[in-house]
């Protein structure tokens, strides 16, 4: 089916998935197979629906995607580079990957990421995000598409930088996070789909503590950013089904992008996110993402609200 321009279709949890999908993991891993001698990636796409019978066209637009950045790209050749992402997350070191993190923020022209990071002995020590919709000026609106977007990168001990995603050659910023402790002015970002995210109890924290700063709603880990550059002072992540448990490349870029700014992260019980359980983050229930001077009272808030307690 097409949305737009963009052809996509459902996976069996009902979630979107796009050609651009398919394409920028085929990229992605190419280009890391091309440069590491020995590289595992965990993707979270593979190409067994393009493989189907029937399903020629949709294999034949990935490929067609793909040789505009890929010259001569075949088909099977595609098919081949996407399943390189095919491997669990049992390795002691290995790369993950969400190549349109914010599928349906995508389709609507929205915010929307590629999250690619390295995960060695279950810690995340490396990450990339590229938002290419979200803008470097604050005054613009998250809705308002950046016609240069950002890309972000942040390695163990070594900050957080971003630079224009048009032109990565451009001498990168470091950036940092909020370091006011004003609750009543605390800016809080969130999903915008609302089964993503128990939205409700976000707005009972806010309430609790009487937080009056403008809060933002936007998809993708492209709220980690946010606050990892002070846009905004917290991200909460409440799930919304009992016994959900979020994939390690939903999180995994973000997390260190932000706490190399400062933030805190954890799950809603504060305890800290843990890679070291395969795929999915097994040992933790929800996100808690903040600025240091944020993070405690919404903890705090948290638990007198009994939401997790």
């Amino acid at each position: 089916m097409k949305l737009g321009a963009i052809e996509h279709h459902s996976k069996s949890d009902s979630s979107p998935v796009t050609i651009a999908d398919y394409a920028a993991q085929a990229i992605v891993a190419s280009r890391l197979s091309e440069r590491l001698d020995e590289f595992i990636l965990v993707g979270e796409e593979d190409a067994h629906t393009l493989r189907a019978h029937g399903n020629e066209g949709l294999a034949a637009s990935v490929a067609a995607t793909v040789s505009t950045v890929w010259n001569n790209a075949k088909t099977e050749e595609v098919l081949d580079a996407i399943d390189l992402g095919n491997h669990d997350a049992s390795a002691s070191s290995y790369w993950t990957l969400d190549p349109i993190d914010g599928t349906k923020g995508f389709l609507r022209g929205g915010q929307y990421a590629i999250s690619l990071a390295l995960i060695e002995h279950g810690e995340v020590v490396l990450g990339v995000l590229g938002c290419p919709n979200l803008s470097d000026d604050f005054d613009r609106p998250f809705s308002d598409p950046d016609p240069h977007g950002c890309l972000f990168y942040a390695s163990n001990g070594n900050g957080s930088w971003v630079l224009p995603a048009d032109n990565p050659r451009t001498l990168a910023r470091q950036i940092d996070a909020n370091h006011e402790n004003d609750v009543r002015r605390m800016r809080v970002c969130e999903s915008v789909e609302a089964s993503h995210s128990r939205l409700d109890d976000t707005a009972r924290v806010v309430k609790f503590l009487s937080a009056s700063g403008t809060s933002a709603r936007l998809d993708s880990q492209c709220k980690y950013a946010v606050v990892a550059r002070g846009q905004a002072d917290a991200y909460l992540r409440f799930p919304t089904q009992q016994g959900y448990m979020e994939k390690i490349w939903d999180h995994a870029a973000g997390k260190i992008l932000a706490e190399e700014t400062g933030v805190i992260v954890t799950d809603v019980y504060s305890r800290p996110l843990d890679f070291s359980c395969g795929a999915e983050l097994k040992a933790n229930r929800g996100v808690l993402c903040a600025a240091p001077g944020f993070y405690g009272p919404i903890r705090e808030a948290i638990q007198k609200l009994a939401l997790y307690p």
